[in-house]
């Protein structure tokens, strides 16, 4: 992808092999440009800076492939194994289409035992039927005759006519990807049929279906390299360079997402703990506890009832109607001046007090807490999730009208307001990976480590705040003043230090997570450490000569 320009002077002095935002490897050969500078991501297709969303980035391992570029890979591929193997590149499509369009495995296999390769993809040698030395043909599906001319036949030599063959390819075709490994229409021939026979004998209506499942072969069979992008209706493909360090990679259609799992991006959360959330966000397991938390089950049809008014008297709706009290569940015709009044029924806390309803109570408290702590950081999750999608519409609103206004009102090149673009990347990023961290936490059970990671996350949250707030309100000072202001500098200043100090924040959070905290486990056994060694001194202390005193006064 194409490098932004420079940042900033204050970016400029961070270290590069720092950032996090960093692509997992060193592989330049999937690097689109040459510079060693930081890029934000953003792939410049013409001028429309609106689709450009995407993480900052100062390694990229990998490549996004457009449609020319993957026919022009598999292009060289057919003509790589033409050249090597001395056969046309039609033969050679079909050996690449039988071999997953793997080069080298096609090479193996015919130098290992050619027979038998041509024999098991249907590359005949010369016809399994005799031609006859004159007189006309019958074609082998409508049984008519014609002149020697008019019949088509592939290597194996079994004569069709035209219309038969175009009929045979069409229905192929429209069967679906299994065309591209298309066979002689007499049921016992192996011969395969190649793509010039469908260039020759197809409509070009077909011709475009063909070579539409011809180019998505090349990367679907290429699943350990290559994979399309999941955004609905983008036809990119990613070749992807390496399978350690980042997972997060972004498209030209600005979608960002995890190559190994095809969900969002979502550094630095692991795959597992993103499957976890995103199921049991859809599952119904959250319904389950909130009819545990807030309702009870009629005490005749069993059918869960929720309290919505102050009274304690209780009627199911048809076709039960059942009456009852909502504190002992007991019918309410049992409910009278003798058992504390209507709407004060003292039988929930006699039965209490005997352990009656200790069980469902216990059910129903823990169903409570449980819903309480998943919406405590669903809510949180779906924020931020809420917060990053405005700054992208900020963002490109900002790009495509209030820039050049601003620049105009305040006498600046909007070449050097780049550190608003940059203050909007920032906190679009910081709102993706904040977002993540509450999934993170929800399944953190070590105690200890999650009171560091709220710490961290605390601080990274706070500075991320600031900074949104900055660049959202305290902007707006500038874009609607009449002329030029003073102040513009320091508002320059200021926004700059805020986008590199939520930056390092963001940093020290991501690194946190990703070596699991275990700055905690190192400042546990540290401490532990240190508490054996006091407690050995103390003991071999009290051995000493006149360690009875000090022993005395440590007692």
């Amino acid at each position: 992808m194409d490098s932004e320009d420079d940042m900033l002077d204050a970016h400029e002095m961070e270290s590069v092999d720092d950032d996090f935002y960093s692509g997992g490897t060193d592989d330049d050969d999937y690097n689109e440009s040459d510079e060693d500078e930081t890029d934000y991501g953003f792939v410049e297709e013409d001028v429309d800076d609106s689709t450009m969303i995407a993480s900052h980035r100062s390694k990229i391992n990998y490549a996004v492939l457009k449609e020319e570029d993957i026919r022009r890979l598999q292009k060289e591929d057919m003509g790589q194994v033409s050249m090597v193997l001395s056969i046309s590149e039609v033969e050679a499509s079909i050996l690449l289409l039988h071999y997953n369009w793997s080069v080298s495995k096609v090479n193996d296999e015919w130098f290992m035992d050619e027979e038998r390769v041509r024999r098991t993809v249907g590359l005949l040698e010369g016809p399994v039927v005799p031609t006859p030395d004159g007189g006309e043909l019958t074609c082998g599906i409508c049984f008519d005759s014609f002149p020697p001319e008019d019949i088509i036949s592939v290597s194996c030599g079994h004569p069709f006519c035209p219309t038969c063959w175009t009929g045979y390819i069409t229905t192929t075709i429209n069967d679906g990807p299994g065309c591209l490994l298309l066979k002689c229409p007499d049921p016992s021939c192996p011969a395969a049929v190649g793509q010039d026979m469908v260039e020759k004998l197809a409509s070009e209506e077909d011709k475009e279906k063909f070579y539409r499942y011809f180019l998505r072969s090349y990367v679907e069979e290429k699943k350990k390299q290559m994979k399309w992008c999941p955004a609905p209706g983008c036809e990119h493909a990613i070749d992807f360079s390496a399978e350690t360090g980042t997972y997060d990679v972004s498209c030209l259609c600005s979608h960002s997402f995890c190559w190994n799992c095809t969900e969002e991006a979502h550094r630095p959360v692991n795959c597992e703990t993103v499957e976890q959330w995103i199921l049991k966000n859809s599952a119904e397991s959250e319904n389950m506890n909130w009819i545990l938390a807030n309702s009870k089950p009629c005490p005749r049809c069993k059918r869960p009832i929720e309290k919505n008014h102050g009274c304690m008297h209780m009627t199911c709706t048809p076709p039960c109607k059942h009456e009852f009290c909502w504190l002992c569940l007991n019918a309410w015709t049992d409910h009278g001046e003798r058992t504390g009044g209507f709407y004060a029924c003292n039988r929930y806390e006699a039965a209490k007090q005997e352990g009656l309803y200790d069980e469902a109570e216990r059910r129903r408290e823990m169903a409570k807490n449980s819903l309480e702590r998943y919406t405590h950081y669903y809510e949180r999750w779906a924020s931020n999730q809420t917060s990053r999608l405005k700054a992208i519409a900020d963002l490109q609103k900002m790009q495509l009208e209030k820039l050049e206004k601003l620049s105009d009102i305040q006498c600046t090149p909007e070449s050097q307001l780049k550190f608003i673009t940059e203050a909007w990347l920032q906190i679009i990023e910081c709102r993706r990976v904040l977002k993540w961290t509450y999934a993170y936490g929800y399944y953190l059970p070590d105690y200890a480590k999650k009171q560091f990671f709220e710490y961290l996350q605390g601080e990274a949250e706070s500075g991320l705040e600031r900074l949104h707030k900055c660049v959202e309100k305290e902007l707006e000072v500038f874009q609607n003043a009449e002329g030029p202001s003073e102040d513009f500098n320091q508002f320059r200043t200021k926004l700059t230090g805020l986008t590199s100090i939520t930056k390092t924040y963001f940093e020290n959070l991501v690194k946190a997570l990703e070596n699991g905290l275990t700055d905690v486990d190192s400042q546990a056994a540290s401490s532990k450490a240190t508490n054996s060694k006091a407690s050995s001194k103390t003991k071999g202390g009290g051995k000493g000569k006149g360690s009875s005193k000090n022993g005395g006064s440590s007692n």
